[in-house]
């Protein structure tokens, strides 16, 4: 029993209880164990010389990475350079060639992540390259994009469009360089050439449109986005070529774009200068052209810019343009309702046909195809394209939405379907002329029902539609000689300007568009003896009224206006005259008119318009009057009275008789008037001012108001003006009379002056004076009185920097007078009381008469007047108070030995006769 109940008790087993851990058996592994961390200083090894993205990868290691097998890592390598790129763009003028010669090599890779990361990174980096440092590079990236369009894989091909999208936002003067290249392949990706067979005829296009069925996308739609493109790179094409053979209506339009230049006609009135004629010649053909600034890939390529080029460019594409037409919009369908697919497939065929037609407009003008292209492609286009015109939008079951406005052409789904029509009728049009009148006479009259009736009706016109009708007028009119079709025209461009509240590019279109049609109808009116259009007249005739009412609301649309009355006033238009004379005094308002508030450029133009008015009335000299006063920049000042005395009687009197636009009082009143520089009202309320810029003296009866240095300034230059009109005068004893008078009655009786005002009577009396004229004791006393306030003023405030520049001119005018006037300085001397003096007054009297003493132009009569100096002087050292000789009185003493106490010898007599 013992050894029985033993052996149990070794293979007993062991039972196991909820909740209690498993005993662990004799031989169990222990599995534990202890670690430590271990920290190092330099976890990752940085390249510290380049700068590194967040997975601390170099633009050399990113630029490697590309041209690895796995896609996945050249996709985060281009992901990678962008980022790196971002965030250190200064890395993109030291790589710029690695990074554009690898982005490029991706163009055609086989996976479409990888290329559309490359499309990614170059919409980044357009932008911060110029095309200047991109241009040395550029014919690898046109290599790679002619690859990647041509390319044997369809995904290639879809996403290189993508790639020409981008460089061509950015870089269109590059892809012009090689538009012959990417031209052919434009063509390649549509169509396939045809077996030699196949080819005859000489207009018979070598290409036929192609069918892929690999593509994800039906073959029409591929076609749109090849030809979108194709549209773009043309319009890019057309804008180079206006800016190098541009045509006549470019040209009238830079034209008008230039500043007018200011030619002074003083010399040549003179004498001075001669004019030179130049004879007209045509113009000679230079044997070279100069290349553009971004040709220097040296690449030699003229591409369409050739006509023989064009010729073939056109026939290889507009064939292929109408068999996409007639593969959409088969013959068997009836009417000229379009889907949405079919109008936006319409309109880009014929934008197309459009911008090669503004091509062949813009080639040498040797070499026109007008003719050629008559010829090659009318009767296809009025067989495919006129045949169901006008076309209209067909609205499908989806789109029950529509704007409401009969008028308007926009349908709800955004087509213009008035720019699909305007298309066309501009491409039917280009290809009719004077000539083919009658035999295109059924067509045209369709297209010109069409645009009369959308200008007549349409009030809902945009810029881009309106643009497109008046193009389609403009070139109706140059086609049309018959007046009762071109004044229909007309008059339906005339109902939309009449229209109000236009925006201001579609009032500035309208206004540009009556300006170019009315010098294209003088001059047919005047080589073909035809009559004025009545609408023109009736347009021209409101310019000026519709320029006073609107004043300087928009100075833009007022420059416009104010070109056009210009343009028509030079050509002397009587409807137009008649009407800007009856407002003019609306315009030149110096308050409420837009003379005084436009532009200087309009402000010239207004200036130059006094030139044509028939008749310049009193009410319109005093608005110019008060417009000079109110700070007419000088410039124009000096033109305005250089106009006026040209228009005035005293501007012929030497030759036949004629009659004047101005009256002889009106114009004396105007000289006067500006000559002062104040309004009567301010003169009287300048005789009671006290305030500090009176410079007042006991001396002279007349005290002058200190005017501000700006006023001055301007104020003198319009003295001279003034003055350089009165010295071509004839009849100098008459006008000296007359002006006299005037001082005489208006300023004789004041007793504060402006200084401008002084200034301006010495500097007239010195123009007009002349050996017959004998001023009158009133003048003459005025004058010095005049002379002794000025030269007070000098001298007291001599050292006062606000009227520093009034000093030469001022003291110039008194001595110049003065030489002139022996009486007049006589009279000032004699009325220098120096018992009216206080003793601050004293110094300026000595010091005035030691400055007249020492001037050489006055020496000989102070000669004759010694004893009025002597007295002067005597009363002068009687009069101070002081026991000290002063220096002012020493150098009077000291003057006065010098010039007067010798006994005048021969040449001071001499001098003096």
């Amino acid at each position: 029993m013992t050894n029985k109940r033993k052996r149990q008790e070794d293979f007993q087993k062991v039972k196991l209880k909820v909740g209690k851990k498993k005993p662990k058996t004799a031989n169990a592994t222990d599995t534990n164990f202890a670690s430590k961390t271990i920290r190092l200083s330099e976890q990752l090894k940085e390249d510290s010389a380049l700068p590194t993205n967040r997975r601390k990868l170099n633009i050399t290691d990113l630029l490697s990475q590309m041209h690895h097998y796995n896609a996945g890592v050249k996709h985060s390598a281009l992901v990678g350079l962008q980022e790196l790129l971002s965030l250190h763009p200064s890395l993109i003028d030291t790589h710029i060639s690695n990074i554009i010669a690898e982005v490029a090599a991706v163009f055609t890779d086989k996976e479409p992540t990888v290329r559309m990361a490359a499309v990614s990174l170059l919409k980044y980096l357009t932008p911060l390259i110029p095309q200047d440092k991109v241009a040395p590079f550029f014919p690898l990236v046109s290599a790679h994009l002619s690859s990647a369009m041509t390319h044997i894989f369809v995904g290639i091909q879809e996403d290189s469009l993508k790639i020409l999208d981008v460089l061509l936002d950015e870089y269109p003067d590059l892809l012009i360089d090689r538009s012959s290249m990417l031209l052919n392949n434009f063509l390649e990706l549509i169509s396939h050439q045809k077996c030699s067979k196949e080819v005859g005829g000489e207009k018979q296009s070598i290409w036929t449109l192609s069918i892929n069925p690999n593509r994800k996308i039906t073959s029409q739609k591929w076609r749109l986005n090849v030809l979108g493109r194709l549209k773009k790179f043309l319009h890019a094409l057309v804008k180079q070529a206006v800016e190098r053979f541009p045509n006549n209506e470019h040209m009238e339009s830079v034209f008008s774009a230039n500043k007018l230049s200011d030619i002074s006609w003083t010399e040549y009135a003179n004498g001075n200068q001669p004019i030179k004629v130049f004879s007209s010649s045509e113009q000679e053909k230079v044997p070279f052209r100069l290349r553009t600034l971004v040709g220097i890939t040296g690449n030699t390529d003229e591409g369409l810019s050739s006509t023989n080029n064009l010729k073939i460019f056109i026939q290889s594409i507009v064939p292929l343009l109408i068999e996409c037409w007639i593969e959409e919009f088969s013959g068997d369908i009836s009417g000229n309702l379009l889907n949405p697919v079919s109008h936006n497939l319409l309109l880009l065929v014929l934008s197309i046909i459009s911008l090669l037609w503004k091509l062949s407009e813009h080639q040498d003008p040797s070499q026109k195809m007008d003719g050629w292209l008559r010829k090659c492609y009318l009767k296809d286009f009025k067989h495919h394209f006129m045949k169901r015109f006008p076309y209209s939008l067909c609205e499908t079951m989806t789109q029950k939405k529509k704007i409401k406005s009969k008028d308007c052409v926009l349908t709800s789904n955004g087509l213009d379907n008035l720019l699909l029509n305007l298309t066309l009728c501009d491409i039917m049009v280009s290809l009719a002329s004077t000539e083919t009148l009658d035999e295109d006479a059924q067509w045209l009259a369709m297209i010109q029902v069409f645009v009369t009736e959308k200008l007549m009706y349409g009030s809902n016109l945009n810029c881009k539609q309106l643009k497109g009708l008046l193009e389609v007028t403009s070139r109706l009119l140059n086609i049309q000689r018959n007046r009762a079709t071109t004044e229909k025209l007309i008059h339906a461009v005339y109902m939309v300007y009449q229209q109000k509240d236009l925006l201001f590019p579609v009032r500035s279109m309208l206004l540009n568009f009556f300006s170019k049609v009315y010098l294209k109808e003088e001059d047919i009116c005047l080589n073909l003896g035809r009559s004025r259009s009545k609408v023109l007249s009736r347009w021209l005739s409101n310019l000026p009224l519709q320029l006073a009412q609107l004043g300087t609301k928009n100075p833009n649309l007022s420059a416009l206006m104010i070109e056009a009355i210009y343009t028509a006033a030079a050509r002397s238009n009587k409807e137009l005259l008649k009407s800007l004379q009856n407002a003019a005094c609306q315009i030149y308002d110096p308050e409420d008119g837009a003379f005084m508030f436009l532009p200087s450029e309009s402000q010239q133009l207004l200036v130059q318009l006094m030139y044509f008015l028939p008749h310049i009335s009193s009410d319109l000299l005093l608005c110019l009057n008060r417009c000079i006063k109110e700070k007419l920049p000088s410039t124009f000042v000096s033109m305005l009275i250089g106009i006026l005395h040209v228009r005035s009687s005293f501007s012929c009197w030497t030759y036949s008789a004629q009659e004047s636009a101005l009256n002889d009082t009106d114009y004396f009143s105007f000289l006067f008037s500006t000559l002062t520089g104040f309004s009567a009202e301010k003169l009287t309320c300048m005789q009671n001012n006290k305030s500090h810029q009176i410079c007042r003296t006991r001396v002279s009866r007349v005290s002058l108001y200190l005017t501000d240095q700006a006023y001055f300034a301007h104020q003198w230059i319009v003295i001279k003006a003034i003055c350089q009109s009165l010295s071509s005068l004839s009849a100098r004893l008459q006008c000296f009379d007359i002006l006299q008078n005037a001082i005489i009655k208006h300023l004789g009786g004041l007793v504060v002056i402006p200084d401008s005002t002084a200034g301006a009577i010495l500097c007239a009396i010195n123009t007009l004076h002349d050996r017959c004229c004998i001023p009158n004791d009133n003048l003459n006393r005025f004058l010095a009185s005049c002379c002794y306030s000025i030269f007070n003023f000098l001298l007291t405030r001599e050292k006062d920097v606000e009227h520093n520049q009034k000093r030469d001119p001022l003291w110039g005018a008194c001595i110049s007078l003065l030489s002139m006037l022996p009486n007049v300085l006589k009279l000032m001397l004699q009325n220098l009381q120096v018992s009216k003096a206080c003793q601050e007054e004293l110094p300026v009297i000595a010091q005035l008469l030691r400055l007249l003493l020492q001037n050489t132009q006055l020496r000989s009569h102070m000669i004759t007047n010694a004893f009025l100096v002597q007295q002067t002087l005597q009363d002068v050292m009687n009069m101070k108070s002081c026991e000290i000789q002063e220096q002012w009185l020493t150098d009077l003493q000291y003057c006065f030995n010098v010039y007067l106490s010798k006994p005048p010898n021969e040449t001071a007599v001499r001098m003096v006769y």
